[in-house]
């Protein structure tokens, strides 16, 4: 029995869509059986722990602060932020150090400031976007390390910080970045940085791969060595990537001679073929980039490669790891009605399992790397029934081209509809032991409507060797599986969203400055200026400059409270001519100026009519009820209460302030008086201040006694 269970393969396949079938297929059922392979045990342990899940390629737009981020890998050429490791400033200018990759890369392709591509001189100095770079001074440097064994500590920070960074810090095999920031002045702060400390992004060559075609002493031709990575070399082949992940600590942690390496040599010159785009142009067939943090689950990262290349992982007979390439290959294992036990077709009609459309998320590469739709192949409009699954989405973080992604929406269309198969063959049968090997299988069975009928097996291969059976499921493909006419199929990638360009804070519109008046402590009126402008968002924040035009006070200006549209200034000196103009704010940016307003602050000279029909109510005690009719003056603003213990009103004391429009009849109650004999005066004022005549008899009350 130990020899029989010793000659199955474990066949692990990118084709299943449920994570526990994914993890089955990766257990597979050797290692089911007696413990397996590292990697099969690997992937049991992950079925039970739940990991961080691969990051998309939007995930790296940042640069990431904690005390210990998992490492960063970063496979084919990607734009991604990185992890902080150092952050500290010193006389003015702050330094960051940012690890982007946690292993040697081949190096940096551009650096990115938010979402700004840079341009560096030869110092390092960020002379684009032109904001940095003032009067021919970069206050932005940028420097890298490849992370090489045995890096280079960066000078800088060791000049700066002798006592925490020494040339120890050398930041051994990890890809680094350097970002220093220098402080410019306040007036200018905004100017040159006007989105605040810059965010480093950056498009990098990733990790070096072994390729086997080039190890002269595997049947390659070059210098390739698996054993010294320092013979590899740079590469987006997909397929060398996944055999990279299966030999690394970080994936299946096997080694390079538990791989059948004719099997990814093969794989490899497949991802390299040349395939026709709708463009006219030519590009790789499974070539792209991607990345992801050692802390992600191996399964899944191993995943996105085996789906991005139309890779099947499987273990060969003589227990070497193998790989069946994204191609057709003529099936030479064929099953009839005497070698098979029993068989079932799915005609997979149904409408609630017909797939009309594929819809296709990838990463363009000529637009800064954005995620983007592809094209929907299908017709998801085709039938009107709400029961049908209309479209299905397909994404993959490693797809790097629309030609690429159109090609893999049509192989998820086809699967999707294509007729389902399970088979339980005899496995004593010629050829059925090869079965765990093959990715391709020929069905001659007429009577259920497969005539020779080529199979695509989407499972694993169970064996009972109790009974002496295999069985597997797969759906029914033709030799076509894998042909693509770009010009027809590939169809328009959807439109992007272009980033505008900065614009900046909006200039206010339709500002409207003008002079006002209020009394104030004592009774008087001063002069203030109230801008009103358009609304356009509650994040903004105005500020009104405004100064006297003879430049005798200085500049003095207000700031608008957040969503609000109008601002008054300070008191004004009554007479004088003052020039007015504002401008906004927002997220610490602000827009250019207005342009001036002249505004002349005037006090009412004129003094209103006396105010008529003065009578005081003393019938509560300790209490004067005043009551008048305002005069029939536009410029009445106010009626002044004045008392005294004796007739004169030049030292009387002002006890209140009543308000009101023209002609009311108003009344105001002074309260806490001691009882005694008192005179009154009621006098209007405008909004100046300017009283009426006080010695109009019409406004005195006469004496009142309070009791």
């Amino acid at each position: 029995m130990p020899g029989i269970i010793d000659s199955i393969a474990l066949i692990v396949s990118s084709l299943a869509t449920a994570t526990w079938a994914a993890n089955a297929l990766y257990l597979g059922t050797y290692a089911a059986l007696a413990g397996g392979l590292a990697f099969g045990a690997q992937a049991l342990q992950g079925m039970f722990v739940d990991k961080p899940k691969v990051p998309k390629p939007d995930d790296g737009s940042y640069n990431l602060k904690q005390s210990v981020p998992s490492l960063a890998y970063v496979l084919g050429r990607t734009k991604k932020g990185g992890d902080y490791v150092f952050l500290e400033e010193k006389n003015g200018t702050a330094y960051h150090i940012i690890v982007w990759a946690g292993h040697r890369i081949q190096g940096f392709v551009s650096h990115y400031l938010h979402d700004d591509k840079a341009t560096l001189n030869v110092d390092g100095g960020v002379t684009e976007p032109g904001h940095y770079d003032k009067d021919g001074v970069s206050f932005v440097h940028i420097k890298t390390r490849l992370g090489l064994n045995a890096e280079t500590a960066y000078s800088e920070v060791v000049t700066a910080f002798p006592t925490i960074w020494n040339n120890n810090c050398r930041g051994d095999g990890l890809a680094s970045v350097l970002m220093t920031c220098r402080t410019v002045d306040q007036k200018e702060f905004m100017d040159v940085y006007p989105n605040q400390m810059p965010e480093h992004s950056a498009v990098g060559d990733g990790a070096l791969l072994y390729d086997p075609r080039k190890d002269s002493t595997q049947g390659g031709s070059g210098s390739h060595r698996y054993t010294n990575p320092n013979t590899w070399e740079f590469s987006k082949n997909l397929a060398l990537m996944r055999l990279w992940h299966l030999c690394h600590p970080v994936g299946g942690k096997m080694a390079y001679e538990n791989m059948y390496l004719p099997d990814w040599a093969n794989a490899a010159n497949v991802c390299d073929q040349n395939v026709t785009n709708r463009s006219g142009g030519t590009e790789k067939r499974y070539h792209g980039g991607f990345w992801f943090r050692a802390s992600n689950d191996p399964i899944e990262v191993g995943r996105i490669m085996d789906e991005a290349a139309e890779l099947v992982v499987y273990e060969r007979a003589d227990g070497k790891i193998g790989v069946h390439a994204g191609e057709f290959v003529t099936p030479d294992v064929r099953l009839t009605a005497e070698n098979t036990f029993s068989i079932r077709v799915d005609k997979n009609k149904r409408r609630a399992n017909t797939v009309l459309g594929v819809r296709g998320r990838y990463v363009n590469t000529t637009k800064d790397f954005i995620t983007e739709d592809a094209a929907i192949y299908g017709d998801p409009y085709a039938v009107v029934d709400d029961n049908t699954e209309r479209t299905r989405t397909f994404e993959n973080a490693a797809i790097q081209s629309h030609n690429h992604c159109q090609r893999k929406q049509k192989l998820t269309f086809i699967r999707a509809n294509a007729r389902k198969v399970s088979v339980v063959a005899d496995y004593t049968a010629e050829g059925v032991r090869n079965l765990p090997y093959r990715r391709f299988v020929t069905v001659h069975y007429p009577s259920r409507g497969l005539a020779e009928a080529t199979i695509e097996i989407t499972s694993s291969v169970t064996i009972d060797l109790r009974n002496m059976r295999v069985s597997f499921s797969g759906i029914i493909v033709n030799s076509s599986l894998y042909a693509f006419n770009a010009a027809t199929e590939e169809g328009e990638p959807g439109e992007s969203v272009e980033p505008l360009p900065d614009e900046g804070v909006p200039v206010p519109t339709d500002f409207d400055p003008t002079i006002q008046t209020e009394v104030v402590s004592g009774g008087a009126t001063a002069a203030f200026i109230l801008a009103t402008w358009d609304f356009v968002d509650d994040t903004l924040t105005y500020e009104m400059e405004y100064d006297r035009t003879s430049g005798s006070t200085g500049v003095q200006s207000v700031f608008s409270q957040a969503g609000e549209t109008q601002v008054r200034s300070g008191y004004l000196v009554d007479g004088e001519e003052y020039k007015v103009r504002l401008r906004a704010w927002g997220g610490g940016t602000k827009s250019e100026w207005t342009d001036y307003v002249l505004l002349t602050a005037t006090a009412d000279p004129v003094a209103p009519a006396p105010v008529t029909a003065v009578s005081v109510d003393v019938s509560t005690p300790g209490e004067a009820e005043f009551g008048w009719t305002a005069p029939n003056s536009s410029n009445y603003f106010a009626c002044r209460i004045y008392i005294n213990t004796v007739n004169d009103l030049g030292t009387a004391t002002l006890v209140a302030t009543e308000y009101g429009p023209p002609s009311a009849t108003d009344l105001r109650v002074v309260t806490s008086l001691a009882a005694g004999t008192y005179y009154g005066w009621l006098v209007a004022i405008n909004p100046s201040g300017k009283p009426t005549n006080p010695a109009d008899n019409d406004v005195a009350t006469g004496a009142f006694t309070v009791t």
